[in-house]
């Protein structure tokens, strides 16, 4: 086998690049324009409202990122080819799905963040992010870690980044369907 380059190629860090910001986009299409009345209300008994769920995506990015760091903090994993390979397709054809997940404690929205909170946290979060992917030099591909939950097995720090907006994405979708289930509250 030949080994890969570990780099990202100019196509895959445009590719990162336009999933952030079309992410970012759907996000907000999501969350803004909502009231109070509206962020809070849930479809059902252990459904996530709005603003549940724009809480996870602020929790989920942070520590998505934060994956990526440390596997670029952790040594290089010479089989780094053989465990990762395939599995950024397999992300980008998993996460933006609206299916029912298991979030981990860590990301459970449990803070009731207001709608200003998120979008700040949001936008400070997603700005550092962007601007690592537009600027890296590492050999992201060759640093790893492992899923926490073993969903994905292990993932190298280019992966952990594409989760990042696709996870978004699927969180932005499943707002909107909370937005059109009956008893939604609409504007007045």
């Amino acid at each position: 086998m030949i080994a890969a380059d570990p780099h990202l190629s100019p196509e895959e860090r445009a590719q990162l690049l336009t999933w952030l910001d079309e992410s970012r986009q759907e996000f907000f299409q999501a969350i803004d324009g909502v009231s109070i009345e509206q962020w809070a209300w849930k479809p059902a008994d252990g459904r996530w409202s709005v603003g549940e769920g724009a809480e996870h995506v602020v929790l989920s990015e942070a520590l998505l990122f934060g994956l990526a760091r440390k596997a670029l903090a952790a040594a290089s994993n010479p089989a780094w080819q053989a465990q990762t390979d395939g599995k950024a397709g397999l992300i980008a054809s998993v996460m933006p799905a609206t299916g029912k997940a298991v979030a981990p404690d860590p990301i459970v929205p449990r803070f009731g963040l207001t709608h200003a909170q998120v979008r700040e946290r949001f936008e400070q979060q997603r700005a550092d992010i962007a601007r690592f992917a537009r600027e890296t030099d590492a050999a992201l591909k060759a640093h790893t870690h492992d899923h926490p939950m073993r969903f994905f097995g292990t993932l190298n720090a280019h992966q952990w980044l594409i989760y990042v907006p696709l996870h978004t994405i699927r969180h932005s979708r499943q707002i909107a369907t909370v937005k059109n289930q009956p008893g939604y509250p609409r504007a007045v």
